[in-house]
């Protein structure tokens, strides 16, 4: 592993550069570094890292704040694919089990040092965020300038608004590419804090009024199936296991903390928090919109100003989000490239990584511009490789050595298993819809319900 000493050099190098884009001589800095957002080196040992490391409550909160993405709007839908009884039931285990491997990746994460194939998913998800995150935004502001000719400050009529038809949301998402190119050229961490502080306040505002709108006039539950059919239920899996978004920053908070011994009992109160909010959200939003649930619960809001604004504030919590979720695929790119260019050339290579990597998630989310399966997709290759498989075959390697229990060992393999067969019942159910759909969007002339 690394010298203490050389780690805290680079991790202070790469924390307090003030720049917009990294200077060449900076980015040589960082060239040797292996990123701190991928190893377990307990580089926040030092005497520095302790005095600025972070607090329980903020580490609780940075942690809440890694699950408050796209993924918790998608939930009602994914209960609708598993039942509900049988989602509610699924997202508390799903929640259990992603909990408990991410204690064993915390364990694990001071006993190797190179791990290739956890980089490897690492940046798959995280660029399959931004993705789901391109077509979220096309899809909500789409759905706000169509409906705007309609939208009243009566939020409790029952008519129905018949939108004006505007450009297609693949033009939507391209519209978008000029702010995440400016976005992804802030790499200092304290200049991305401002933009979380920003998304945070945003995405909490969204959701207190979201509930408090999903929590009234629930119908009688007796018409919804309680198990649904096991043909949806992979779609289930992988929307749900795309929600746990936080397995990204588990080692990166842990190794932030000022008493990293405090760090496994915050990590099960947060995600026992997430897990709860988890079910309220999925089975609220099922309960009170029934069949007609739609891929984010935005777009069952009522086409009043008080729910379109949830739209929009949610539209700038996830246009913040974005350049913190593409700053960990970065950090693992970037000092790989650099480091096998000459000086003059870091600069030119850092910005044209930067962008080639934005047009890549945009252009994924054009060719697949159906949210619902954006989600599954994400959530059933990478988040289900990246929170389930890989965590257990850690423990086993890791620990083989010194002795398993055969109890351990049993448990390790059947997560592996459970998670292999979420991934490819979960990316087989997805292609196959998507493929069944013929990629298409819904007619831009549709009415919209006020419920």
């Amino acid at each position: 592993m690394p010298g203490t000493k050389n780690a805290a050099s680079h991790q202070e190098a790469a924390t307090f550069t003030l720049d917009l884009v990294p200077s060449p001589q900076s980015t040589k800095k960082l060239q040797n570094k292996d990123s701190s957002l991928l190893d377990g080196s307990s580089s926040g040992s030092s005497g520095l890292e302790k005095a600025k490391g972070i607090t329980g409550f903020q580490t609780l909160v940075h942690l809440v704040k890694g699950n408050m993405g796209t993924g918790i709007l998608g939930l009602p839908l994914a209960v609708k694919n598993a039942g509900i009884l049988m989602g509610p039931l699924s997202l508390l285990a799903m929640g259990f089990v992603a909990c408990h491997c991410m204690h064993i990746l915390v364990r694990c994460a001071q006993r190797f040092c190179r791990r290739h194939v956890v980089s490897f998913f690492l940046i798959i998800t995280q660029l399959g965020f931004c993705c789901v995150y391109i077509v979220f935004l096309a899809d909500n502001l789409k759905q706000v300038i169509e409906a705007v000719n309609g939208t009243t400050n009566n939020c409790r009529s029952n008519e129905t608004v018949t939108l004006t038809p505007t450009m297609d949301s693949r033009l939507y998402m391209l519209a978008f590419l000029p702010f995440l190119w400016l976005l992804v050229l802030l790499r200092n961490l304290r200049v991305l804090t401002i933009f979380s502080l920003l998304a945070n306040i945003s995405m909490l505002v969204s959701l207190v009024i979201i509930t408090q709108y999903i929590a009234q006039g629930i119908p009688d539950p007796s018409r919804l199936p309680l198990v649904a059919s096991w043909k949806t239920y992979p779609l289930f899996f992988g929307t749900a296991i795309f929600s746990f978004e936080s397995i990204g920053v588990v080692l990166p908070l842990e190794n932030k903390m000022k008493d990293a011994r405090r760090f496994p009992a915050i990590l099960s109160l947060g995600m026992s928090i997430i897990t709860t909010l988890y079910i309220g959200i999925g089975a609220l939003g099922y309960l009170r919109f029934g069949e007609d649930i739609r891929a984010s619960i935005t777009l069952n809001l009522p086409n009043c100003w008080l729910y379109q604004s949830v739209k929009l504030l949610y539209i700038i919590g996830i246009l913040c989000t974005y350049a913190l979720q593409f700053y960990v695929p970065a950090e693992i790119i970037l000092p790989w490239a650099i480091s096998r260019v000459s000086e003059r050339w870091a600069l030119p290579v850092d910005l044209s990584i930067r962008l080639t990597m934005v047009c890549l998630t945009c252009v994924l989310a054009v060719l697949v511009p159906r949210l619902d399966l954006v989600l599954s997709l994400v959530g059933s290759v990478s988040g289900s490789a990246l929170a389930l498989i890989i965590p257990p075959l850690l423990e086993v390697t890791t620990y083989s050595s010194e002795g398993l229990s055969p109890l351990t060992l049993a448990k390790d393999t059947l997560i592996s298993i459970l998670g292999f067969v979420g991934f490819v019942a979960g990316t087989y159910q997805a292609l196959d819809e998507l493929i069944e759909s013929g990629d298409s969007l819904p007619p831009s002339n549709a009415t919209l319900p006020i419920q």
